[in-house]
């Protein structure tokens, strides 16, 4: 295990069903079709780099800490460098669990803060990287009523998760706003319930850039002030100035290699 988890990291490191499918339909011919929940999830992750993200090394840094994602065809090793002086501290979360190594020495952890530590690990990797994700099989979709958020049209799309496969947090409820003409992820709210609370975030989308054919964006982050809000009301509060801004969340230097078989 030990060696497996190192050697993929090592790799990281150092090498840096719906009956009609939307991939080869274009925008136009797209929009003339009534469009599913899974139809608009599969165009927007078309756009946004689509199968390109299977196959891929990831770096970047978040809040001066390094994160770094190889996935190829069904595996994955998601991870988190911490750096203190001459110490550096290794999260690592992938299909066989998570493990931290402190330098090159691995750290025996009790069950409950091991997978404090894995979801906070994947929490930034599932941000860092949307609309993948979202045909994972533990996830469901439901289409809402279409809405207008700031002049734009936007697809609206409820998720929520099955406790099997859906990680910690799977009792959380995602909302997204997908524009209706590029098919692109502007807008996103979610409710959590943790240890430290419970509550709603909404997210706007900006920055927008590629790199090597993926799509990455930052997001201003928003809290209520009103504890009473909806969470599929969060765009129309955005709309009437009804948030708060909490933080931006930036990814620098982001670096992409795409990995063949």
């Amino acid at each position: 295990m030990k060696n497996y988890i190192l050697l993929l990291l090592i790799a990281v490191c150092f090498s840096c069903k719906n009956e009609k499918t939307t991939e080869n339909i274009s925008n136009t011919e797209v929009r003339k079709t009534k469009l599913t929940a899974d139809d608009i999830i599969n165009k927007s992750i078309e756009i946004s780099g689509g199968e390109k993200f299977k196959q891929s090394s990831l770096k970047f840094e978040f809040r001066d800490v390094y994160y770094q994602a190889l996935r190829k065809n069904h595996e994955f090793l998601l991870v988190r460098i911490l750096v203190k002086d001459n110490d550096s501290i290794f999260d690592m979360l992938s299909n066989v669990g998570f493990e931290r190594y402190d330098n090159i020495d691995f750290v025996k952890l009790e069950d409950s803060i091991a997978k404090n530590y894995a979801a906070s690990v994947n929490s930034v990797h599932y941000f860092s990287v949307l609309p993948h994700g979202l045909n994972d099989e533990a996830v469901n979709k439901m289409l809402l009523a279409d809405e207008q958020i700031k002049g734009n049209e936007y697809y609206k799309i409820k998720v929520t998760f099955n406790e099997n496969g859906g990680g910690e947090d799977f009792e959380d409820v995602f909302v997204y706003w997908l524009d209706k003409q590029s098919f692109k992820l502007d807008y996103l709210g979610y409710s959590y319930n943790e240890e430290s609370g419970v509550g709603m975030r909404f997210r706007e989308a900006y920055n927008e850039r590629y790199v090597n054919g993926l799509r990455f964006v930052d997001y201003n982050n928003y809290k209520t002030k009103d504890t009473n809000f909806k969470l599929e009301n969060l765009g129309k509060a955005f709309e009437n100035n009804q948030l708060e801004l909490l933080s931006k969340i930036e990814l620098e230097n982001v670096e992409v290699q795409l990995i063949n078989n």
